[in-house]
């Protein structure tokens, strides 16, 4: 399972509304998998319909959209990739974003 959780550090909360794609690398061209968007938590739960594969996988956050819905005119950070390779499909792949308008980091959650 693949899931995300985006947090708006600039503002203190969750990120609601940010649009998620999630691509498999097959041979040189991503595929995509997968799309959401952020709930009022932030959060994204249901990426993929079925089981995953093993494979490097890329999640694509529409940074731009969010802060335009939000009034801000910054765009420095347009959109957020993050990649990462699954091994193990039995475990849960859960992939925090914090963002604020000039900066963001990531990691592997629980």
């Amino acid at each position: 399972m693949i899931t995300t959780h985006v947090l708006d550090v600039a503002r203190g909360g969750p990120a609601v509304g940010v649009t998620v794609i999630l691509e498999l690398r097959q041979a040189s061209e991503w595929a995509p998998v997968g799309r959401g968007v952020t709930d009022a938590k932030g959060r994204v739960t249901t990426l993929t319909d079925g089981p995953i594969s093993p494979g490097a996988y890329r999640l694509t956050f529409d940074v731009a959209a969010y802060q335009r819905d939000m009034g801000l005119n910054v765009n420095f950070f347009p959109e957020v990739r993050i990649t990462f390779n699954v091994k193990d499909t039995e475990d849960h792949y859960h992939i925090p974003l914090l963002l604020s308008p000039f900066g963001y980091t990531t990691y592997r959650g629980a």
